[in-house]
């Protein structure tokens, strides 16, 4: 059970080179780099609105490698949702999530229900170079029984929308992305807690 407070984690899994930081990137400070930089794991914040008041998304941009299981499996343990990003160019990027999403089952068991859990074909931007086919991440999606969504971090497409549509997801409490950045004050940390703990 992930221990209880305002902040709602979110980890993003996926094979080295897929764009997971780059999603993670555009999303929370709105920039793309072209180069690629491994990554061990990173953690980034951004405001939300919870229960109608203000929480903490917290992201954790684990990394692309198999080198790291431990890590793997105490981010899962803390997860409150998961986005499983491959790349449209790569059909093996594809086959790379089954290992993680048996680990994600293995351990949230029958909570798995009630976890918002979200396929991404990145790159969907580079039509020329595709490999997997949109039916094909849609056919993948239903057998997992989780949502799906393309995107590309390059042109900024469905990238907040992914981010909204996997807090929509959410049954145990109500949450939405801040828009502009125009956030009420904060009335209170102690009352914020409460309404956002998972029931």
């Amino acid at each position: 059970m992930p221990e209880q407070s305002n902040d709602y984690r979110v980890v993003v899994f996926g094979a080295g080179g897929v764009g997971k930081s780059s999603l993670v990137l555009r999303f929370v400070k709105g920039t793309f780099k072209e180069s690629y930089i491994p990554t061990i794991e990173d953690t980034y914040r951004q405001v939300i609105t919870c229960n109608k008041n203000i929480c903490t998304l917290q992201i954790t941009d684990t990394t692309g490698s198999h080198q790291f299981p431990a890590m793997q499996r105490l981010s899962i343990g803390k997860g409150h949702a998961f986005i499983l990003v491959y790349s449209v160019t790569s059909r093996q990027s594809l086959e790379e999530l089954r290992p993680i999403r048996d680990v994600i089952v293995e351990m949230k068991g029958a909570e798995l229900d009630n976890i918002p859990v979200m396929l991404v074909g990145n790159k969907c931007d580079e039509a020329e170079a595709r490999e997997v086919q949109t039916n094909l991440g849609e056919a993948q999606a239903k057998l997992w029984k989780c949502n799906f969504m393309e995107t590309s971090a390059k042109t900024n497409h469905n990238v907040k929308e992914l981010f909204q549509e996997l807090l929509n997801m959410e049954k145990n409490r109500n949450m939405s992305l801040q828009l502009d950045g125009k956030s009420k004050t904060q009335k209170g940390t102690k009352m914020i807690k409460e309404k956002c703990m998972l029931m």
